[in-house]
Order: structure tokens, then sequence, then C-alpha cells
């Protein structure tokens, strides 16, 4: 089963304005950008020693044959860097080799869906620590989250509440409340969450149980279903029929469903995620390498920051720059049980696994569908190909069996155009 391894107000910006601030604004040091009348091209000219940039500029304006002198301004890409204290942490988000967020923030904003507003997107997994009730409590990070059609499958009633963790740390990737100053970050912030309890307090679940959820995320609407969850991989399609007939239930009635490929480092993709209808997600680390955990093959579809120590691989280029097994791995984190108890919340080091990955991916798929991206009520092939279209691209060139189509990027997603790769 799944195993985390383990603004100023304007009137006084325009005060400000009007009373010379321009040199708080950045640019290109030791540089004016100088256009002379008559001249089709500009100047860049340095600034002698001594003097400042503003200096130089106004001097040459004295000229009569200069047009303008300024200095060089530096701009730059218009996002949205939320306040939460543990986002120093979250270098699955932010870095290199995280998916593209603030950017994507800006443009889901930009687009009328903050966050993936407007979307559903059902968590089957060991429940989420969402409402108070008897001795549990709603984490403290999601509690301006929006929680719809909550079912417990294990216990068989509506309260899917969390005493394992797992569950609330996936919820928490896929949409953590933002900007709230607490806690951490999600991908997907505004979406609407469906907890579905699948998964028992040590985190197992049968494959009966599982199948329902499907079916009742498919009945109730969700746009994307999550699996953080995994069959050994010795298991055959033909041993889970219920759950592959559930995930093609789910997908011919327009469910994105996405699922982890599975932690036990070998060249086969476990189910359900290995299902032909489902996005598999592998793991990399904050190295931009294969985790030393992630299960690959040519069913991996995606990878996406799991956490965890890189790889042993050296058989091409990328991964002879890119994977250092004798370094430190890193975890991924959000808000989930500290400890034992289900009424303490901490930000607990320890958690690593395509159960962390998967939920990366479930957020983007959720940012596309509901700023309109591929227009209204996309396919779940649609959004899978422009996921993987604008993925990067990582491993050996274009798709392989280590990395799938490549890094999943929440960005580029919403930024390039339908199905086609950008910078």
């Amino acid at each position: 089963m799944p195993k985390a391894r383990l603004l100023l107000p304007l009137a006084a910006l325009a005060l400000l304005a009007l009373a010379g601030t321009a040199e708080a604004a950045e640019y290109v040091p030791g540089e004016v950008v100088v256009k002379y009348e008559g001249d089709t091209s500009l100047r860049q000219l340095p600034v002698e020693d001594g003097d400042s940039v503003h200096e130089t500029a106004a001097e040459l304006r004295e000229d009569p044959d200069v047009l303008y002198a300024v200095p060089n301004y530096v701009a730059h890409a218009s996002q949205w860097t939320p306040n939460d204290p543990g986002i120093h942490l979250q270098w699955n988000l932010f870095e290199e080799f995280g998916i593209g967020m603030p950017e994507a923030w800006s443009l889901a904003s930009a687009a009328g869906a903050p966050g993936g507003k407007g979307a559903v997107v059902a968590v089957l997994d060991s429940g989420v620590a969402f409402e108070r009730i008897k001795r549990y409590r709603r984490a403290p990070d999601l509690r301006a989250s929006t929680f719809v059609h909550p079912y417990d499958f294990v216990d068989d009633d509506p309260h899917p509440n969390d005493a394992y963790g797992h569950g609330t740390h996936v919820t928490g990737t896929i949409a953590q409340a933002t900007n709230n100053a607490e806690g951490t970050a999600g991908v997907a912030y505004g979406v609407k969450i469906m907890p579905l309890k699948v998964l028992n307090n040590l985190g197992e679940g049968d494959s009966v149980a599982i199948a329902k959820a499907i079916r009742f995320a498919t009945r109730h609407h969700a746009d994307v279903v999550n699996l953080s969850l995994e069959f050994d991989p010795s298991v055959i399609a033909a041993e889970i029929p219920e759950i592959l007939a559930a995930v093609r239930y789910a997908y011919r009635r327009g469910a994105v469903i996405v699922g982890a490929a599975g932690n036990k480092f070998v060249r086969r993709v476990a189910y359900p995620a290995r299902a032909n209808q489902a996005i598999a997600v592998g793991a990399i680390t904050r190295n931009g390498c294969q985790t030393d955990y992630s299960n690959s093959g040519s069913d991996l579809d995606l990878v996406a920051p799991g956490g965890g120590v890189d790889a042993l691989n050296t058989d091409n280029p990328w991964d002879l720059a890119h994977c250092h097994p004798d370094g430190s791995g890193d975890w991924i984190y959000q808000q989930t049980f500290r400890g034992r108890s289900v009424q303490r919340f901490g930000l607990p080091p320890g958690y690593e696994g395509t159960s962390m990955a998967a939920p990366h991916v479930a957020g983007i798929a959720a940012l596309v569908i509901a700023t309109g991206k591929l227009g209204p009520n996309p396919t779940p092939k649609a959004v899978q190909d422009h996921i993987q279209a604008t993925a990067r691209d990582l491993g050996a060139p274009g798709p392989d069996p280590r990395y799938g189509w490549g890094l999943a990027d929440a960005a580029r997603a919403l930024r390039c155009a339908p199905f086609t790769a950008c910078p």
C-alpha cells in the first residue's frame, strides 16, 4: 500500500511617484539608454566613475540632440509570492526542478480562476483532517478550504477523518490554503476537495473500497481524482478488474485520473497508475534526478517532485550530471500531523514518495481545467496530452521510461498554447 517514506494604496503610490522616487526602481548599474535625434538605434552608454546613473542621464538630456536619456530599467515576471511561513521549505514549487509556481498562480488569477477555483479534486487516501468532530480537528491550514461530498469507505460513514497523516499531506500539496500566513502553500489552493477515505489508519485499503470511491467521485462530478496509493508491482490487471472498470468509468465520464507510479524502484509502474486511462506519475529529487525509490517503465507518463535521495543512474548525460546518490535527500513539506496525535499539526520531515509526486500533477490538472486553458469541459485525454506536451524534458531526449514526458510544469501548462511546448 502507499508508503510515505516517510501594496501600497494607489494614492500613496502616486504620491511617491510625484516625490521623485524613480531611483527605487531596479536598473542596470553603470549604464544609460540614450536616443539621439535622427538616430534609429538606441545607445547604451557607460557611466563614468563617480557619477550616478541619474546624474549622467540628466546631463545627457541637456544636449538638444538627445531625445531622451534614461536608466536601463529592469522588468521582472509578474508573479505573486504568498506569505505562508513554511514556503521556504517548498523547493518543489519554486526551485529549478519545482513545478513552476508562483508564475502559475499569477496566470490562473489572470484567467479568473485563482488557485484553480471552480474545479473539484477527489482525494482517495487515508482521509483528511477536514472537520472538528470527537477527537479530530481540522488542520489549521485547511480551515479556509472547501470540502464537498466527504465519505469514509473504510467505516462506511460521511466522516473520512485522517488518523494516519498521509491523506492530509497529499491534500495539502493539492489545496493547502495559501497566502494566509499559516503553514505552507498548495498548488491549486482554490479548488474544492472531495475527501474519500479508502485507506485505514495503517495506510492500507482494499480494491473494493477503492473502486467504489472512484465511482462515487465520478458520480459526484469530480474533475480530477488523485490516487496516491499503489498495489504491489506483482499485481496484474486480471487481479483487480473492479479497479480498472471503475477507472474506465471515470475516464469515460470526464474525470482526470492521476496515480502514483509506485515506490519499489522497479521497471514497472504499479496499479492503479498503470491503467491506460490514468496519468502515472514518478518522482524526482531536488536535483532533478529520478529518486532511489520511484518505479519506471513504458507506462510512466510524467514525473514531479517526490523528495528523497538520487538514484544511482549513470547511463545518460542528464543523469550523470544531475544524480548524486551520495548526497542527502530533501523532503516534501505540507502541514499534517506532528507525531502520533491527530490534534497536533506541523510540517514534519520524512515525507517522500510517488504519493507526494502525484498530487502536484493533480493540482496542475485542476488549474488547467479551471482556467479554461483547453476550453470548457476538456476531456481527460486533452488534459493529459497538454500537461505532457508542456512538461520539461528530463533524462534522455524525448519521452523515456525513467522520466516519461518529463517534469510537469504548472507555469508552462498555463502559459503555453494548447498541446505546444514553450520556454
